[in-house]
């Protein structure tokens, strides 16, 4: 299959909707840091967050929104990543958890998203159970960003990651062992660690027949 032309097929909304409410996370297993380094699950009880992908309907073609977070923050500073964050006592569900943090970090009301459907869990080694809630937003929305917890919002578009050439395996040193982690550098932005993780997992059920 002609790689650009697969990748338009693929990057629409009616291809999203239809591979979300048909894909189950069992079907992927177990995903997270640990993936590439199964020595790194945390011996702890995980805390339940969620994450939104936000898939943006732009002119040009479908984009994916980031958020660059702030030097200070305690989990991840500096890294880019999907608005998110813990679920709170008063969300019922993790779709609740998504959309709140979403209104809270960048300003961007719930009656712009729709809710696609969930990816994969993606399990942290900072102890959190990661749930990547896809929505789609039509391109009226607002932004007021938190500047206590982010630096910066921007996009990229869509197909930059459903094409697997772009998927790539980095190395560092962490604690005295070499890590392998997913990267995948956008324009001088260093997208890594979970949030390319979860773009793999995004690619993997947006891509299978």
């Amino acid at each position: 299959m002609d790689l650009t032309l697969g990748l338009l097929e693929i990057s629409t909304r009616a291809h999203l909707a239809d591979r979300l409410q048909t894909f189950s996370p069992s079907d992927h297993g177990d995903r997270g840091d640990h993936t590439l380094n199964p020595d790194m699950l945390p011996d702890i009880s995980l805390t339940q967050a969620a994450v939104l992908i936000p898939v943006v309907d732009r002119k040009d073609g479908l984009t994916v929104l980031f958020t660059q977070r702030t030097d200070h923050l305690e989990h991840h500073p500096g890294q880019i990543s999907f608005p998110g964050g813990h679920r709170d006592a008063e969300d019922i569900t993790l779709e609740e958890t998504a959309l709140r943090e979403t209104e809270e970090e960048v300003g961007i009301d719930r009656q712009h998203i729709e809710i696609l459907g969930r990816i994969s869990q993606y399990k942290t080694r900072t102890g959190f159970d990661v749930t990547p809630v896809v929505g789609f937003l039509q391109p009226d929305f607002k932004i007021k960003i938190d500047t206590f917890e982010v630096a910066e919002v921007f996009e990229v578009p869509l197909t930059f990651f459903l094409d697997p050439s772009n998927h790539e395996r980095h190395k560092r040193e962490f604690q005295g062992a070499e890590r392998e982690f997913f990267a995948m550098p956008y324009n001088g932005y260093y997208i890594w660690g979970a949030t390319a993780g979860m773009l793999v997992n995004f690619y993997e059920v947006l891509s299978r027949s």
